[in-house]
Protein backbone atom coordinates (compact mmCIF):
# COMPACT_ATOMS: atom_id res chain seq x y z
CA UNK A 1 0.00 0.00 0.00
CA UNK A 2 1.48 3.24 -1.46
CA UNK A 3 1.17 6.61 0.79
CA UNK A 4 -1.73 8.82 0.56
CA UNK A 5 -1.29 11.88 -2.22
CA UNK A 6 -0.94 14.01 0.45
CA UNK A 7 2.58 12.09 1.30
CA UNK A 8 4.02 13.31 -1.34
CA UNK A 9 2.15 17.03 -2.03
CA UNK A 10 4.70 19.13 -1.46
CA UNK A 11 7.18 19.29 -4.61
CA UNK A 12 9.47 22.09 -2.76
CA UNK A 13 12.86 20.81 -2.38
CA UNK A 14 11.85 21.43 1.78
CA UNK A 15 9.12 19.45 2.74
CA UNK A 16 7.85 20.59 6.20
CA UNK A 17 7.51 18.11 8.86
CA UNK A 18 5.19 19.08 11.51
CA UNK A 19 6.85 18.07 15.15
CA UNK A 20 4.06 18.44 17.45
CA UNK A 21 4.31 17.65 21.47
CA UNK A 22 2.89 17.96 24.35
CA UNK A 23 5.87 18.91 26.57
CA UNK A 24 7.89 21.92 26.80
CA UNK A 25 11.05 22.70 24.56
CA UNK A 26 12.94 23.05 27.90
CA UNK A 27 12.24 19.30 28.57
CA UNK A 28 11.94 17.58 25.47
CA UNK A 29 14.94 19.46 23.11
CA UNK A 30 17.09 16.31 23.53
CA UNK A 31 14.39 13.93 21.99
CA UNK A 32 13.74 16.72 19.75
CA UNK A 33 17.35 16.34 18.50
CA UNK A 34 17.16 12.81 18.66
CA UNK A 35 14.17 12.89 16.15
CA UNK A 36 16.68 15.11 14.12
CA UNK A 37 19.43 12.52 14.36
CA UNK A 38 17.21 9.87 12.87
CA UNK A 39 16.19 11.92 10.18
CA UNK A 40 19.88 12.35 9.38
CA UNK A 41 20.35 9.20 9.12
CA UNK A 42 17.90 9.21 5.93
CA UNK A 43 19.18 11.89 4.35
CA UNK A 44 17.14 14.79 5.87
CA UNK A 45 18.71 17.85 7.66
CA UNK A 46 16.81 20.63 8.88
CA UNK A 47 17.06 23.74 7.23
CA UNK A 48 18.96 21.86 4.45
CA UNK A 49 16.27 19.71 2.44
CA UNK A 50 13.93 19.92 5.13
CA UNK A 51 11.45 22.37 7.19
CA UNK A 52 10.55 21.53 10.85
CA UNK A 53 7.51 23.17 12.96
CA UNK A 54 7.41 22.74 16.30
CA UNK A 55 4.47 23.02 18.69
CA UNK A 56 4.73 22.81 22.39
CA UNK A 57 1.87 22.13 24.43
CA UNK A 58 4.31 22.35 27.95
CA UNK A 59 1.90 19.64 29.43
CA UNK A 60 -1.56 21.54 28.23
CA UNK A 61 -3.56 18.85 26.40
CA UNK A 62 -6.00 20.97 25.18
CA UNK A 63 -3.74 22.76 23.08
CA UNK A 64 -3.02 18.87 21.05
CA UNK A 65 -6.53 19.33 19.04
CA UNK A 66 -5.69 23.23 18.13
CA UNK A 67 -1.68 22.68 17.14
CA UNK A 68 -2.86 19.55 15.04
CA UNK A 69 -5.49 21.22 13.07
CA UNK A 70 -2.80 23.66 12.57
CA UNK A 71 -0.51 21.63 11.09
CA UNK A 72 -3.45 19.72 8.32
CA UNK A 73 -4.53 23.45 7.49
CA UNK A 74 -0.62 24.25 6.43
CA UNK A 75 -0.89 21.21 4.49
CA UNK A 76 2.67 19.67 5.97
CA UNK A 77 4.37 16.13 4.34
CA UNK A 78 4.31 14.10 7.78
CA UNK A 79 2.81 15.08 10.96
CA UNK A 80 5.01 13.56 13.95
CA UNK A 81 4.42 13.22 18.11
CA UNK A 82 3.25 10.46 20.65
CA UNK A 83 -0.28 8.98 21.25
CA UNK A 84 -2.37 11.72 22.19
CA UNK A 85 -1.07 13.71 19.04
CA UNK A 86 -1.99 10.77 16.84
CA UNK A 87 -5.03 10.32 18.39
CA UNK A 88 -6.21 13.83 17.58
CA UNK A 89 -4.74 13.82 13.99
CA UNK A 90 -6.36 10.54 12.90
CA UNK A 91 -9.62 12.22 14.01
CA UNK A 92 -9.39 15.15 11.17
CA UNK A 93 -7.12 13.82 8.51
CA UNK A 94 -7.25 10.77 6.34
CA UNK A 95 -4.29 11.67 3.95
CA UNK A 96 -1.29 13.41 5.87
CA UNK A 97 0.91 10.52 6.96
CA UNK A 98 1.01 10.86 10.78
CA UNK A 99 3.94 9.13 12.19
CA UNK A 100 3.61 8.25 16.10
CA UNK A 101 5.40 7.27 19.53
CA UNK A 102 3.89 5.70 21.73
CA UNK A 103 3.91 2.98 24.99
CA UNK A 104 0.83 1.85 24.90
CA UNK A 105 -0.31 -1.13 22.39
CA UNK A 106 -0.96 0.65 19.28
CA UNK A 107 -3.44 -1.89 18.20
CA UNK A 108 -5.21 -1.68 21.84
CA UNK A 109 -5.65 1.64 22.02
CA UNK A 110 -7.03 1.92 18.38
CA UNK A 111 -4.26 4.13 16.57
CA UNK A 112 -3.74 1.28 13.92
CA UNK A 113 -5.76 -1.83 13.23
CA UNK A 114 -3.43 -4.57 13.30
CA UNK A 115 0.58 -5.16 13.57
CA UNK A 116 0.43 -6.99 10.21
CA UNK A 117 -2.17 -4.77 8.37
CA UNK A 118 -2.22 -1.04 10.00
CA UNK A 119 -4.46 0.50 7.52
CA UNK A 120 -5.06 3.61 7.41
CA UNK A 121 -2.11 6.73 7.05
CA UNK A 122 -0.54 6.01 10.50
CA UNK A 123 2.80 3.91 11.75
CA UNK A 124 5.05 4.53 13.78
CA UNK A 125 7.18 3.05 17.15
CA UNK A 126 5.86 0.99 19.85
CA UNK A 127 8.13 1.49 22.86
CA UNK A 128 6.57 -0.97 25.31
CA UNK A 129 6.37 1.84 28.25
CA UNK A 130 3.46 0.60 29.51
CA UNK A 131 4.30 -3.23 29.25
CA UNK A 132 7.04 -2.38 31.91
CA UNK A 133 4.69 -2.22 34.52
CA UNK A 134 5.39 -5.59 35.64
CA UNK A 135 9.20 -4.61 36.03
CA UNK A 136 8.50 -1.64 37.80
CA UNK A 137 6.40 -3.00 40.35
CA UNK A 138 9.02 -5.76 40.65
CA UNK A 139 11.96 -3.56 41.34
CA UNK A 140 9.68 -1.08 43.85
CA UNK A 141 8.69 -4.47 45.50
CA UNK A 142 12.83 -5.54 46.03
CA UNK A 143 13.53 -2.22 47.13
CA UNK A 144 10.54 -1.80 49.90
CA UNK A 145 9.75 -5.59 50.66
CA UNK A 146 7.60 -4.91 54.00
CA UNK A 147 5.72 -2.22 51.74
CA UNK A 148 2.04 -3.47 51.16
CA UNK A 149 0.07 -0.70 50.21
CA UNK A 150 1.27 1.05 47.01
CA UNK A 151 0.13 4.33 45.60
CA UNK A 152 -0.26 4.76 41.70
CA UNK A 153 -0.47 8.73 40.85
CA UNK A 154 -2.19 8.49 37.40
CA UNK A 155 -3.52 11.55 35.49
CA UNK A 156 -7.47 10.64 34.80
CA UNK A 157 -7.21 13.13 31.82
CA UNK A 158 -4.63 11.19 29.85
CA UNK A 159 -3.96 7.59 31.78
CA UNK A 160 -6.05 4.85 29.98
CA UNK A 161 -8.09 2.04 31.30
CA UNK A 162 -5.64 -0.77 30.62
CA UNK A 163 -2.65 1.26 32.49
CA UNK A 164 -4.41 1.06 35.52
CA UNK A 165 -5.68 -2.14 34.86
CA UNK A 166 -1.97 -3.92 34.07
CA UNK A 167 -0.97 -1.98 37.05
CA UNK A 168 -3.63 -3.83 39.51
CA UNK A 169 -2.98 -7.07 37.53
CA UNK A 170 1.09 -6.93 38.46
CA UNK A 171 0.09 -5.87 41.96
CA UNK A 172 -2.25 -8.72 42.69
CA UNK A 173 0.69 -11.00 41.16
CA UNK A 174 3.03 -9.65 43.66
CA UNK A 175 0.79 -9.85 46.45
CA UNK A 176 0.10 -6.18 46.98
CA UNK A 177 -2.82 -3.98 47.31
CA UNK A 178 -2.79 -0.77 45.51
CA UNK A 179 -4.51 2.86 45.67
CA UNK A 180 -5.19 5.17 42.93
CA UNK A 181 -4.36 8.85 43.49
CA UNK A 182 -5.87 11.32 41.30
CA UNK A 183 -4.21 13.94 40.06
CA UNK A 184 -5.23 16.48 36.61
CA UNK A 185 -3.26 19.69 37.60
CA UNK A 186 -0.60 21.05 40.72
CA UNK A 187 -3.62 21.04 43.50
CA UNK A 188 -4.42 17.83 42.88
CA UNK A 189 -1.27 16.50 42.80
CA UNK A 190 -0.15 18.54 46.36
CA UNK A 191 -3.54 16.94 48.12
CA UNK A 192 -2.38 13.47 46.79
CA UNK A 193 0.65 13.48 49.05
CA UNK A 194 -1.58 15.61 51.50
CA UNK A 195 -1.96 12.26 54.06
CA UNK A 196 -0.28 9.25 52.01
CA UNK A 197 -1.63 5.90 53.25
CA UNK A 198 0.97 4.08 50.94
CA UNK A 199 4.53 2.92 51.79
CA UNK A 200 5.54 3.54 48.15
CA UNK A 201 4.43 5.09 44.71
CA UNK A 202 4.48 4.82 41.50
CA UNK A 203 3.78 7.36 38.78
CA UNK A 204 1.96 6.83 35.80
CA UNK A 205 3.67 7.80 32.55
CA UNK A 206 1.90 10.73 31.15
CA UNK A 207 3.21 14.35 29.48
CA UNK A 208 1.67 16.42 32.50
CA UNK A 209 3.36 14.08 35.51
CA UNK A 210 6.76 14.39 33.41
CA UNK A 211 6.23 18.91 32.73
CA UNK A 212 6.18 18.48 36.58
CA UNK A 213 8.26 15.90 37.51
CA UNK A 214 10.91 17.94 40.02
CA UNK A 215 7.89 19.09 42.18
CA UNK A 216 6.63 15.28 43.06
CA UNK A 217 9.83 13.93 43.06
CA UNK A 218 10.63 16.87 45.58
CA UNK A 219 6.89 15.72 47.15
CA UNK A 220 7.91 12.49 47.38
CA UNK A 221 11.31 13.04 48.88
CA UNK A 222 9.24 14.99 51.33
CA UNK A 223 7.19 12.20 52.06
CA UNK A 224 9.78 9.59 53.04
CA UNK A 225 8.14 7.55 49.36
CA UNK A 226 10.28 5.55 47.79
CA UNK A 227 9.19 5.97 43.94
CA UNK A 228 9.43 4.26 41.03
CA UNK A 229 8.87 6.42 37.68
CA UNK A 230 8.73 5.29 33.76
CA UNK A 231 10.99 7.05 31.55
CA UNK A 232 15.13 7.72 32.66
CA UNK A 233 14.74 11.59 32.59
CA UNK A 234 13.11 11.30 36.54
CA UNK A 235 15.96 9.57 37.81
CA UNK A 236 18.17 12.00 35.93
CA UNK A 237 16.32 15.01 37.46
CA UNK A 238 16.37 13.38 41.11
CA UNK A 239 13.64 10.38 40.84
CA UNK A 240 14.97 7.51 43.23
CA UNK A 241 14.24 5.18 40.39
CA UNK A 242 12.87 4.47 36.38
CA UNK A 243 12.31 1.51 34.39
CA UNK A 244 11.97 2.02 30.57
CA UNK A 245 13.09 1.70 27.23
CA UNK A 246 15.47 4.19 25.33
CA UNK A 247 13.01 7.46 25.23
CA UNK A 248 16.11 8.93 23.06
CA UNK A 249 16.16 5.72 20.60
CA UNK A 250 12.19 5.93 20.05
CA UNK A 251 12.74 9.32 19.16
CA UNK A 252 15.38 8.69 16.66
CA UNK A 253 13.85 6.02 15.46
CA UNK A 254 10.57 7.88 15.11
CA UNK A 255 12.83 10.27 12.68
CA UNK A 256 13.85 7.67 10.50
CA UNK A 257 10.02 6.57 10.31
CA UNK A 258 9.42 10.49 8.72
CA UNK A 259 12.46 10.12 6.44
CA UNK A 260 11.06 6.94 5.24
CA UNK A 261 8.01 8.28 4.52
CA UNK A 262 9.52 11.44 3.14
CA UNK A 263 11.23 9.61 0.75
CA UNK A 264 7.81 7.75 -0.64
CA UNK A 265 8.52 4.85 1.49
CA UNK A 266 5.35 2.43 1.23
CA UNK A 267 3.63 1.35 4.38
CA UNK A 268 5.00 -0.50 7.20
CA UNK A 269 3.70 -1.91 10.31
CA UNK A 270 4.49 -1.00 13.37
CA UNK A 271 8.25 -0.78 14.75
CA UNK A 272 8.79 -2.32 18.22
CA UNK A 273 11.86 -2.08 20.02
CA UNK A 274 12.54 -3.89 23.19
CA UNK A 275 15.70 -2.68 24.48
CA UNK A 276 15.26 -1.47 28.53
CA UNK A 277 17.39 0.02 30.84
CA UNK A 278 17.12 0.73 34.57
CA UNK A 279 18.25 3.80 36.99
CA UNK A 280 18.97 3.99 40.20
CA UNK A 281 19.42 6.99 42.39
CA UNK A 282 21.76 6.32 45.04
CA UNK A 283 21.83 10.36 46.33
CA UNK A 284 18.66 10.39 47.65
CA UNK A 285 18.46 6.68 49.66
CA UNK A 286 19.11 9.33 52.48
CA UNK A 287 15.21 10.99 51.81
CA UNK A 288 13.54 7.67 52.21
CA UNK A 289 12.45 5.35 54.53
CA UNK A 290 14.51 2.35 55.05
CA UNK A 291 14.95 0.57 51.83
CA UNK A 292 17.49 -2.71 50.69
CA UNK A 293 20.05 -0.71 49.07
CA UNK A 294 21.35 -3.25 47.26
CA UNK A 295 18.45 -2.60 44.71
CA UNK A 296 19.99 0.66 44.20
CA UNK A 297 23.32 -0.60 43.23
CA UNK A 298 22.76 -3.38 41.62
CA UNK A 299 21.12 -1.92 38.46
CA UNK A 300 23.65 -0.85 35.05
CA UNK A 301 22.80 2.84 35.29
CA UNK A 302 23.68 4.77 38.71
CA UNK A 303 24.13 8.07 39.94
CA UNK A 304 26.02 8.42 42.63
Amino acid sequence: MAWPVAAQAQQSPRPVIGFVSVNSFDDWAAFASAFRDGLKEVGYIEGYNAEIEYRWAEGRTERVPVFVDEMVRRQVAVIFGTHDIALAAKVVTTTIPVVFLTGSDPVKSSLVASFNRPGGNLTGVYFFSNDLVMKRLELLHQLVPRAALIALLVNPNVTTNDQVQDTLDAARVLGLRVDILKASNEDEIDAAFAAPRAEALVVAANPFFTERRAHIIALAARHALPAVYSVREWAATGGLMSYSTSLKDAYRQGGVYVGRVLKGHVWTAPAMQEESDSQRNVRVQSCIRPVNAAVLTAGPDVIR
